[in-house]
């Protein structure tokens, strides 16, 4: 996903919120870009057949031939014309006689800002113009929804010598650069770069720092950090690593990837929060998961959402949204699945709640038995139920859209980290075994 660029819904400013549902957004591979071969099987899960007969699967095939994934981008699945603020809460007005599945599917209401105030990332300083080879400001408010970033959307660049500069632009604003080196224990060593600037009169300011990290047992790392604030009071910061190591007993390789990004308006009681986080193995086990907090004037929302594949046939996803107003009124809606082989369960809940403590909610869910039949079953507080066993065919992402073969692929910078060299005799410290156990069934190490 690009760190400069939201294809999420259209944001314009990173106050434009709209709660989105999970389920709406796949992580896709959107370039190919890197030269190692291997074949990589996405495959989707077809379980049971329109007579509900014996089950049957459908494999995806494709494959990577001197090539991976460059960047990661949000798809939105919904499309259609844009909705006023009004139209969108109507949304959320609960018919009775609505299908289960359609309560569910049901996004949170948009939250504009009213405001013509709100679109302070058009109104942040301008960038710096250095007479000479001074740093240029490239930073500006982080926009929401946009995921985790690859590391060529950065563009770090690490100094190769130690330097101290500063200096004053045309326009009198000031810029200063600076980097290094530190040395440590076990070979440790971080390389960095930090660099800054303000405006000529100091109600604006931008700070940005670059680096990577290295020691004897593997470990690699390569961040960002950076933060800003402008003249109209608006201010944000935002942070990104990726680190790559081998587990010290299974000798696994392991790469994960985080992000945090925050934005708070100046002029009103806005802002918002994101944390994202991807987790990868080179036995195909895939880790994911996101937590965003926004509020704007009278409203606030949160988000949480997850997913988990073992690199063995084993899925859990799952999402958790819900937003409240001052006045009292709250709603939210939630849902998770299991599956492996073919087999698992489906479930969720849609809610709403007045200031008078009134209480609406739907529940629903499904068993699917790997056969071509499923076991639907609901109830709302309105007096609806419903529970049968239908023909229906079974569908779930057994592997995820973007894994292990991908996050190599976009990690060339990474994976190139040079470390420090070894002198010869010198070992890293060996870590204390595993606990064994403690249930007796396998002596394997996890994943």
């Amino acid at each position: 996903m690009s760190a400069s660029s939201s294809r999420g819904g259209g944001f314009t400013t990173p106050f434009n919120l709209k709660l989105r549902r999970f389920s709406d957004v796949s992580l896709l591979p959107a370039e190919k870009h890197c030269c190692f071969e291997l074949v990589v099987r996405k495959r989707r899960l077809l379980v049971g057949g329109a007579g509900g007969g014996g089950g049957g699967r459908t494999w995806r095939v494709s494959q990577i031939g001197g090539s991976c994934s460059d960047s990661v981008l949000p798809i939105r699945r919904n499309t259609g014309s844009r909705k006023s603020h009004a139209e969108k809460c109507e949304e959320w007005r609960f018919d009775p006689k609505m299908s289960p599945h359609r309560a569910r599917n049901h996004a949170l209401p948009s939250m504009p800002f009213g405001s013509k105030q709100s679109s302070f990332q058009s109104k942040h300083y301008p960038r710096c113009t250095p007479r000479s080879s001074g740093p240029q400001s490239r930073d500006t408010p982080p926009k929401r929804d946009t995921g985790i970033a690859n590391e060529k959307d950065w563009g770090i660049n690490l100094l190769n010598e130690k330097v101290n500069e500063f200096g004053t632009n045309e326009d009198g604003s000031t810029w200063y650069r600076e980097g290094g080196e530190e040395l440590g224990e076990n070979g440790y060593r971080c390389r960095w770069t930090r660099m800054g600037g303000q405006s000529h009169d100091g109600s604006s300011e931008w700070k940005e720092t670059w680096w990577e990290k290295s020691n004897w047992t593997g470990y690699k790392e390569l961040g960002v950090e950076k933060s800003g604030r402008n003249s109209e009071g608006d201010s944000w910061w935002e942070t990104w690593q990726e680190m790559l190591h081998l587990d010290e007993w299974s000798n696994i390789a392991r790469i994960k990837r985080s992000a945090q990004k925050q934005a708070k308006s100046g002029t009103e009681n806005a802002g918002w929060y994101e944390k994202w986080w991807e987790k990868y193995d080179a036995k195909g086990g895939t880790e994911k998961g996101a937590h965003k907090y926004g509020r704007l004037n009278e409203q606030s929302w949160w988000e949480k959402w997850g997913e988990h594949y073992d690199g063995r046939g084993s899925v859990l996803k799952w999402t958790d949204k819900w937003a409240e107003t001052v006045h009292g009124t709250k709603w939210g809606d939630k849902w998770e699945e299991k599956f492996f082989d073919g087999i698992g369960s489906r479930q969720g809940e849609t809610w709403h709640e007045r200031p008078s403590n009134e209480r609406w909610s739907r529940t629903w869910g499904e068993e699917h038995f790997g056969n071509g039949k499923v076991h639907k079953y609901g109830k709302s507080t309105t007096g609806e139920s419903w529970d049968i066993v239908a023909d229906e065919e079974t569908h779930y992402d057994v592997e995820p859209h973007y894994g292990w073969a991908d996050v190599v692929g976009d990690s060339t910078q990474l994976l190139s980290i040079q470390p420090r060299e070894r002198p010869p005799g010198v070992y890293p410290p060996h870590p204390p075994p595993p606990p064994p156990p403690t249930d007796g069934s396998s002596d394997l190490p996890s994943t």
